[in-house]
């Protein structure tokens, strides 16, 4: 009896074993399976060089960019040649892009351009740095006490509201025709801008991370050098970014108001005189101006960050 149970499971183990195997070779000859079989194994020699095609795949959609970007400048002054041919909107207003760039190389030639760039970018200088200093300490200030913040917050808001643009009158009355003025005008513009920012990087910071480093010892400028400053700087450099344009923007429009020099005052001055192509030049400059002045902002956001993620940059 032992002796025939024995041979019966033989037989079904030799059975099992070859239905199993031909299973096995219907499953790899099946293409959809072999293909999922094939992603299980791991990457392959061209898929485990996986950080080298991951850069030249960067490389190469920053190419494409560059060039979907060249093609639109091309082609916006394309347009901006169509429209001065056609005499569009109007023949004082239509004037070609080579007729602004003949207004370039004159005035870049007699020194008028170089020496109105100056003090322009003067003024941008000197009421980015104040209003950033005074944006950041106020920020920082007002987010770590919160009972100080809702005792001002309806003063901020309400000076925040005001038109910019209304107080320079003032601030000429005030100051005078000169750089003075203008760096007021723009440090009232770039002050608020980096407070909010600096403020909500402050806010940001995660509650946890405070009652840990409390249990663990931190003390209060630990606190400060080593959660609060971290945490808030990428806010405070978005904030940074924004405000030099900013500043930008408030130098040139107290500049189109009343000013001794200055691309403002040069922008002004040919308006009145119907110069659209030196109109159209120097907002044109000033566009480059400004995309120049955001691009290195943004590297040096990149360079200081290094410790951040690439996609919160």
């Amino acid at each position: 009896m032992h002796g025939r149970c024995s041979d019966v499971n033989e037989k079904v183990m030799v059975v099992s074993t070859s239905e199993v195997m031909e299973s096995a070779a219907d499953t790899r000859a099946d293409p959809d399976v072999k293909g999922i079989t094939e992603g299980l194994r791991g990457p392959t020699d061209a898929s485990a060089r996986g950080p080298s095609s991951g850069k030249s795949r960067v490389r190469r959609w920053d190419v494409k960019i560059r060039i979907i970007q060249l093609l639109i400048g091309v082609g916006l002054l394309g347009l901006w040649q169509l429209c001065a041919e056609l005499q569009w909107p109007d023949p004082v207003l239509a004037k070609s892009p080579g007729e602004a760039y003949n207004y370039l190389t004159q005035a870049a030639s007699s020194g008028e351009l170089w020496s109105n760039t100056k003090a322009t970018m003067l003024a941008v200088s000197i009421a980015w740095v104040i209003g950033s200093v005074a944006g950041v300490a106020a920020g920082i200030t007002l987010g770590l006490l919160p009972r100080l913040e809702k005792v001002l917050d309806p003063f901020l808001d309400a000076a925040n509201a005001m038109p910019r643009i209304a107080l320079a009158p003032l601030l000429i009355v005030a100051f005078g025709i000169n750089t003075t003025a203008k760096v007021a005008l723009a440090v009232t513009l770039v002050f608020f801008i980096v407070m909010s920012g600096a403020r909500a990087g402050v806010r940001s910071t995660d509650s946890e991370w405070m009652r840990l480093s409390v249990v663990l010892g931190a003390k209060k400028r630990h606190l400060f050098m080593k959660i609060f400053i971290p945490v808030a700087t990428p806010a405070i450099f978005a904030a940074l970014r924004l405000g030099l344009i900013y500043s930008l923007l408030g130098v040139v429009g107290s500049e189109l108001i009343s000013a001794q020099d200055g691309l403002g005052q040069l922008i002004s001055s040919y308006s009145a005189t119907f110069r659209m192509d030196a109109v159209y030049a120097i907002l044109l400059m000033l566009a480059v101006i400004a995309a120049t002045l955001n691009q290195l902002m943004s590297v040096l956001e990149q360079r200081l960050l290094v410790w951040q993620p690439p996609a919160d940059r």
